[in-house]
């Protein structure tokens, strides 16, 4: 179905091909998830498979690309559209239309189907992804979790044969995750739809894949096998892997079913161990930097939170999390005056959010949104920063100089459109964080990030916390959540529902616990971190690993 012939890829600007004599078959009717650190060449492979690389994105391609036949350096994208559909990282940059039918029709009518058929594919595509009760919401008033579903209909909607999905879950939650990955399943096993992926979170998906596409970056061949062979050997690998490599698990789990029946002896290693502290208090812990207080927040009719009283102090990091359209994000807006409140009140800081202009706001309090590429102007990554550090009255190279922390392969010339959407998140993180508010904001802050540029931004929200900041970070990522946050706060309908130490809250919630959670229940550990801390000298006492001969 698709396959590449001796491919490369360079871009203007570059000295080296971002991906080099690449050879992959493809076959009809099978899931193929695709691999690799941010940057590294992901995005380009995929679009390669629909003509964006060469005909849209620049570049120069040599090899040859075809996809059921079809030469991708002779037929642009228009000539594709029948076979390839492709949903992009940022799924708002792709809508056209107004409402979500409206959306979920389009694609049909450019290929000029019947309106009978075109209704009847609407209907299944709703039903499907869990839209009808959206069917006629515009698109502008979504969550960025609905607007990915609504994304991955219109596409399905044309009944593609091979369908491209770049970071399809990163903004879903596990439940909505879990609905689109199985539906993905059932368009593979039932209709023989070809589906290529590249995702991050590879906990959610690496068990639905018939093979894996490992492409390291830096021009390194590229490797593919299936996901038992490629986790053994990638760099990087979701935590139940992580923890089976450190058990010497064989063979290798990539569920958490077969996890938890080889952890039994691990379990038992458990019994009676403390788990190891989440945090350390820093000096002015305890200052409250955001009060809620009964407030509410509404968009026309609809109520997008109600009563919602909560607070943030210096030291924590808590995570805000939810179903996708639960008010996370309204709750962040309203905390830096982008949100009226209907009734209630919130203090951020000892002010109403709204009355802070300019560098005032700049100093008390930073939000990092959904799409950070709206935090960015500038034509280049230097003059990015330059602006940061002008708008924030800080000392020059300020602002480069947290982005080397957070991301040194990207580079001052990089034009910030032309960065992963990884790579604009660490960016714009940078440029918030330069005025060094005392609160900080994060509405999906993992969004495009590969696990170890996820840990770098750990560390780093470790360090602000120990330096006395807040940070209020919302997230369906529960791996980043049991990482780094020390209270979870989950929303339900615009309303708390949970409030309380990460571990008391999420190892109770089967949605958002993290899979070494799930793997050791009861026990309350939440990282392969936790777990090598705590029984690490243990195990290498007995200079044995762990058995995992209950795997099958």
């Amino acid at each position: 179905m698709i396959r590449f012939d001796d491919v490369s890829i360079t871009y203007d600007g570059r000295t080296t091909p971002v991906l080099e004599h690449v050879d992959l078959h493809l076959r009809e009717g099978e899931l193929v998830l695709v691999v690799g650190r941010t940057g590294s060449g992901k995005s380009s492979l995929l679009q390669a498979i629909n003509g964006l690389v060469p005909h849209f994105t620049g570049g120069t391609l040599s090899g040859r690309v075809l996809v059921d036949g079809r030469d991708t350096r002779t037929h642009p994208p228009r000539e594709l559209a029948d076979v390839v559909g492709v949903v992009p990282q940022d799924p708002a940059s792709s809508f056209v239309a107004d409402t979500v039918e409206e959306e979920l029709a389009f694609g049909m009518e450019c290929l000029g189907l019947p309106n009978d058929v075109m209704r009847r594919r609407v209907e299944e595509t709703l039903d499907l992804l869990g839209l009808h009760e959206l069917r006629s919401r515009p698109l502008l008033t979504l969550s960025a979790g609905q607007q990915q579903r609504v994304a991955i209909g219109a596409v399905l909607a044309a009944h593609p044969r091979v369908l491209v999905l770049d970071e399809p879950t990163s903004a879903l939650d596990p439940s909505a995750a879990e609905e689109i990955l199985a539906a993905l399943q059932r368009l593979v096993h039932d209709l023989g739809i070809t589906v290529v992926m590249a995702e991050h979170r590879l906990e959610r998906v690496v068990q639905y894949a018939d093979r894996i596409i490992i492409v390291p970056g830096d021009a390194q061949p590229v490797a593919i096998g299936t996901p038992q062979e490629m986790m053994r050997l990638a760099p990087i690998a979701p935590p139940v892997v992580e923890l089976a490599r450190a058990a010497g698990w064989h063979p290798l789990p990539l569920t958490v079913r077969d996890a938890r029946r080889a952890a039994g002896p691990l379990r038992e290693l458990l019994v009676g161990q403390p788990p190891p502290l989440r945090a350390v208090a820093p000096d002015g812990a305890g200052e409250t930097l955001v009060q809620a207080t009964d407030l509410s927040v509404r968009y026309g009719t609809r109520w997008a939170l109600r009563g919602v009283s909560l607070s943030v102090g210096r030291g924590e990091v808590v995570a805000l999390m939810g179903r996708n359209g639960a008010g996370k994000s309204t709750l962040l807006n309203a905390m830096v005056g982008l949100r009226t409140a209907a009734s209630g009140s919130v203090m951020t800081h000892d002010h109403d959010p709204a009355s802070l202009k300019g560098s005032e706001l700049l100093q008390s309090v930073g939000l990092v949104p959904q799409q950070p590429g709206d935090l960015l102007e500038a034509t280049s990554v230097a003059d990015e920063c330059r602006a940061a550090d002008r708008d924030a009255s800080v000392t020059p190279g300020t602002t480069r100089a947290l982005l080397a922390l957070l991301a040194p392969e990207i580079l001052d010339g990089v034009h910030p459109r032309d960065l992963s959407e990884g790579q604009r998140l660490l960016l714009a993180l940078a440029v918030v964080l330069a005025p060094r508010p005392p609160l900080l904001l994060l509405d999906e802050p993992t969004r495009g990030l590969d696990y170890p540029t996820k840990l770098r931004l750990v560390d780093a929200l470790r360090d602000l916390a120990r330096g006395g900041h807040g940070i209020l970070l919302a997230t369906h990522d529960v791996e980043l959540a049991a990482e780094v946050a020390t209270r979870v706060i989950v929303l339900a309908d615009g309303e708390v529902v949970a409030d309380g130490p990460t571990a008391d809250v999420v190892v109770a919630s089967p949605m958002f616990a993290p899979q070494v959670a799930k793997v050791l229940a009861p026990f309350p550990w939440l990282t392969v971190s936790d777990v090598i801390t705590t029984i690490g000298p243990l195990i290498l006492r007995t200079h044995a690993p762990i058995s995992g001969d209950a795997v099958g």
